[in-house]
């Protein structure tokens, strides 16, 4: 029997084979890297408020605790977004005919709330306590960034799953004592700038010079449950 097709057609077949798996693995890569690029997570990406409130200005040069505003961070699942009342605490006083304010004045004198845009916003299928990450010693700044530095407030991460694995699988990483949360200016130890803790029998303080170390004693002082636990998909998704 007559050959159908000509020699070269082997070699033809082997580079289109080689040629498609390129193609649908750069293809795949491509949108994998798109998924987590700010395209989509919109990470460092401003967000149009009705007021275009600085957090810089008010935290970074007036030095507000993130406390004064949001109130329930301590103790509910929820940051809080502050009332117009908490605004008009200072602005009865201060910029009082100001045209960039008076969306503000607008809704203390109506009593409608202003309709904020949330920069960090999770998806409805996840759960996220606000007041266990604070108790546990997680910094402010650590997952919504140099907030204090922000003129516009944007969400820092991407704020998509593998970005929480990385803190859960090892929070020892990030820990940070509890009375320096709200510190945005707190930085990790090292040789050259140690942290302090009360020592655990109450006496003394101990230096710690290595993140590590200081990680896995708050994991232990704080009572943090195991990774499996906090790697367990029914943790977030409930």
């Amino acid at each position: 029997m007559a050959q159908i097709f000509h020699r070269s057609t082997n070699s033809i077949a082997r580079i289109s084979i080689l040629a498609a798996i390129i193609l649908v693995s750069g293809l795949l890569w491509a949108a994998l890297e798109l998924q987590r690029s700010p395209y989509v997570t919109y990470a460092g990406v401003a967000h149009m408020q009705p007021v275009p409130f600085s957090h810089q200005h008010h935290v970074g040069g007036l030095g507000l605790d993130c406390r004064y505003c949001h109130t329930s961070v301590e103790i509910s699942g929820y940051a809080g977004i502050p009332p117009t009342k908490t605004c008009m605490n200072c602005h009865s006083q201060i910029w009082t005919n100001a045209p960039l304010l008076e969306p503000v004045r607008e809704s203390f004198r109506s009593g409608k709330s202003l309709v904020w845009s949330r920069a960090n916003d999770l998806p409805d299928y996840v759960y996220f306590d606000h007041s266990i990450h604070i108790n546990k010693g997680v910094g402010c700044n650590t997952c919504h960034g140099p907030v204090d530095r922000m003129p516009l407030m944007y969400n820092q991460a991407s704020l998509q799953m593998e970005w929480c694995l990385d803190c859960h699988r090892a929070p020892e990483k990030y820990l940070r004592p509890r009375d320096q949360v709200f510190n945005m200016r707190y930085e990790q130890p090292t040789s050259e700038r140690p942290v302090e803790l009360p020592a655990a029998n109450g006496q003394g303080a101990v230096k710690f010079t290595e993140q590590s170390a200081l990680g896995n004693e708050l994991k232990t002082r704080y009572h943090l449950r195991s990774v499996k636990d906090i790697t367990s998909c029914s943790t977030c998704h409930r």
